[in-house]
C-alpha cells in the first residue's frame, strides 16, 4: 500500500466579472420587459409580476459580491440572459478542455511534475459538455499524459468524490500519479432569469495533482483519509445538462430544464447529514474536533459554511479557520472546496490538519482529510 499526498493545485479563473450590480440592473430590466409584455394577464389575476432582485437581498441570501464567467455579454442582455459562447466544430478543443488545462498545467507547475508523468485523469465536474467521448480523454491529450482518463459527476460533490477515487487507485498501486480536474461552467446551466438563484453561480476551472508520499518533490499533504456519502433527494436538480445552443436554438426553452432548487428543503436536510458525516469521518481515524486547523468547504452559501464550521468545530471558527472565497467566485459547484483549499493552505505547518468538504445534489457528501507533511 502506498500513501497518496495532495502534491500541487491550480486554479484557472476566467477573464469576465460580474459584479451583484450589473446583475441586479440586468435582471431588473428583464423584470420590467416580462411585466410589460404580460400587462393584462398580470392586471387580471393571471400571471405573478417579476419581482425586482437587489445588491442587499443577494449578499443577504449569499454572501455572494461578484462571479467570475465565461461570457457576460448574453447574460446581462435582458433578452437573453445566458452565456452565448461560440459553438465549436468537433476539429477544435472544447471549452472545458481549455480551462481545464490551464488548471492542470498550474497545478503540475506547483508540484514540479510534467504531464507525462501522469497516468491517470479523471475530469470531475457537475455538467460535462458532451455526453462521449468523455472530456478527461481530450484533457489527457491536450496535456500529452499518459495511462488512462474517464469523467465523473456527482454534481457540487465532483472532485472530493473523483479525490477519493484517485487517493484509492494510488494506495492500490495501479497509478503512481493523477489530476483530478473540474471545470466547472456553472453560468451555462444557471436559470439566470429567476430571481431565486440568479445570482448564485460563476465559472471557473480546478485541478488537484496526487502522487505517492515517496515521489513527491516538494511541500505536500499526505491524504490521512476519504469518505464519501450519497442520499437520494430531488431539492436540487438540472434536467437539461449544459449549453443552451443560442437564443433562437434547438433546446426548448422550460424553466424545469435549468438548475432548480428548494432551498429551504436543502439548507435543513444537508446540513445535519454533512456536520454528521465530517464529524464520524474524524472520530473513526483518531482526529478530534481541537486537532483540526483548517475547514475547506464547499462554497455554497455563507450562511450554510458559518454554521457547518461551528458545528464541525465545536465552537465559531477564527478568522481564517474557516475560509470563504464565495464572494468573489460565487457557487462554483464542486470546484468551490478546492479554490479554498489552493488559496488558503500554504501558511499551515507541518503537523497541521484540515478537512477539505464538498456536498451537494444527490444529496452527496465527500470529505478528504489532510495533513501538512
Amino acid at each position: 500500500m502506498f500513501q497518496p499526498v495532495i502534491s500541487g493545485t491550480g486554479v484557472f479563473t476566467p477573464e469576465q466579472t460580474i459584479t451583484n450590480a450589473e446583475l441586479v440592473k440586468a435582471f431588473n430590466a428583464f423584470a420590467d420587459k416580462e411585466n410589460a409584455r404580460n400587462a393584462d394577464a398580470i392586471a387580471a389575476g393571471e400571471v405573478k409580476p417579476v419581482g425586482y432582485s437587489s445588491e442587499e437581498f443577494i449578499v443577504s441570501a449569499s454572501g455572494i459580491h461578484q462571479r467570475y464567467v465565461m461570457d457576460k455579454t448574453g447574460v446581462l442582455d435582458p433578452d437573453i440572459m445566458h452565456p452565448t459562447l461560440r459553438e465549436r466544430s468537433d476539429d477544435e478543443p472544447s471549452i472545458m478542455t481549455e480551462m481545464g488545462v490551464d488548471a492542470c498545467k498550474k497545478a503540475l507547475a506547483k508540484a514540479g511534475r510534467d504531464a507525462s508523468e501522469v497516468d491517470l485523469v479523471i475530469c470531475a465536474a457537475s455538467n460535462l459538455e458532451r455526453a462521449y467521448p468523455a472530456v478527461a480523454i481530450e484533457i489527457q491529450q491536450a496535456l500529452g499524459a499518459g495511462g488512462f482518463a474517464f469523467d465523473m459527476n456527482v454534481a457540487c460533490s465532483s472532485a472530493t468524490f473523483g479525490i477519493q477515487a484517485a487517493a484509492d487507485m494510488i494506495r492500490s498501486g495501479s497509478v503512481k500519479r493523477a489530476l483530478v480536474v473540474n471545470p466547472e461552467i456553472c453560468s451555462a446551466h444557471l436559470e439566470w432569469r429567476d430571481r431565486d438563484c440568479h445570482f448564485i453561480f460563476g465559472d471557473v476551472a480546478t485541478a488537484t495533482l496526487l502522487e505517492r508520499k515517496e515521489d513527491a518533490k516538494g511541500d505536500h499533504f499526505d491524504i490521512l483519509s476519504t469518505r464519501c456519502l450519497t442520499q437520494f433527494s430531488n431539492n436540487i436538480r438540472n434536467n437539461n445538462g449544459f449549453l443552451r445552443r443560442t437564443r433562437e436554438g434547438a433546446m426548448e426553452d422550460r424553466r424545469d430544464m435549468q438548475f432548480m432548487q428548494n432551498g429551504r428543503k436543502v439548507f435543513k436536510e444537508v446540513l445535519p447529514i454533512v456536520s454528521k458525516h465530517i464529524l464520524e469521518h474524524i472520530g473513526d481515524i483518531g482526529v478530534m474536533q481541537g486537532d483540526l486547523k483548517r475547514l475547506w468547504l464547499h462554497q455554497a452559501n455563507k450562511s450554510m459554511n458559518d454554521f457547518l464550521g461551528k458545528k464541525v468545530l465545536g465552537r465559531t471558527p477564527e478568522e481564517g479557520e474557516q475560509p470563504n472565497i464565495l464572494q468573489d467566485y460565487a457557487n462554483t459547484s464542486s470546484a468551490g472546496s478546492i479554490i479554498a483549499f489552493s488559496k488558503h493552505s500554504d501558511d499551515l505547518k507541518p503537523g497541521d490538519t484540515g478537512v477539505i468538504c464538498s456536498f451537494g445534489a444527490g444529496y452527496s457528501v465527500g470529505s478528504v482529510v489532510v495533513r501538512r507533511a
